[in-house]
């Protein structure tokens, strides 16, 4: 269950030019170096723009020019460390683009898994439902998974990543329900794909149910989004 993201044919950071390349790098490993550095690379599409921080690393996804970007990291704070997820250089990031941060996620990523979820599930097909209207707005392709006490959510979001959110009734939580609707989630995607999830750092309850799924984080996210 908690097996770990394969790492054969580990991709060279210094190849990495897209989104997707670099998603793919640190999943299996493959970390920028610590050196307090900035890559700018492309946004994926229209939705997708934000900044991922790592270990004295940040990777900020932006079609605007790499020099205003490296130049706007240094005017926010003295320190390269904290200025690339930090309030200032956010929120210049947001009204140079038009754009308002979401928040900062800690963000983290497993395997798929392989047969069917041991978690009985119905699938929500109302296009109205409440999840569904929510989740549009940040993935393409969302599906939804209705279990006694809770649901799972599926979709394609940043830069076409599988990714997954899970939601437990008041009344069924303590009891395991919320990791086993993170690992039914595993069982969901297709054989060899990643399967990535975003928690609030400060939702501890969440950050260990997706860890104890077999989880594990890669860095910090901040989306930039519209209204």
């Amino acid at each position: 269950m908690d097996a770990e993201v394969d790492r054969t044919d580990r991709p060279s950071w210094a190849d990495q030019r897209t989104l997707a390349g670099v998603l793919g790098a640190v999943a299996r490993g493959v970390f920028p170096p610590a050196d307090a550095g900035i890559t700018v690379v492309p946004q994926p599409n229209d939705r997708d723009a934000g900044v991922l921080g790592m270990t004295a690393h940040a990777v900020v996804f932006t079609d605007q020019d790499p020099d205003w970007v490296r130049a706007a990291v240094r005017a926010a704070s003295p320190d390269p460390l904290a200025a690339p997820l930090g309030p200032a250089f956010l929120t210049a990031l947001g009204a140079r683009t038009g754009r308002r941060v979401n928040c900062v996620d800690l963000l983290t990523v497993a395997p798929a898994l392989p047969g069917p979820p041991d978690l009985p599930l119905r699938e929500i097909t109302e296009a109205d439902h409440p999840r569904v209207v929510r989740a549009r707005r940040f993935r393409d392709g969302v599906r939804v998974w209705a279990a006694a006490g809770g649901l799972v959510v599926l979709g394609r979001g940043v830069a076409g990543r599988w990714e997954v959110a899970i939601e437990v009734d008041e009344a069924a939580r303590g009891h395991g329900l919320g990791r086993a609707l993170a690992v039914a989630g595993r069982h969901l995607v297709p054989a060899g794909e990643l399967l990535w999830s975003q928690q609030p750092p400060g939702n501890a309850r969440s950050v260990r149910t997706f860890q104890a799924a077999g989880y594990r984080p890669v860095g910090a996210e901040a989306l930039l989004v519209t209204d």
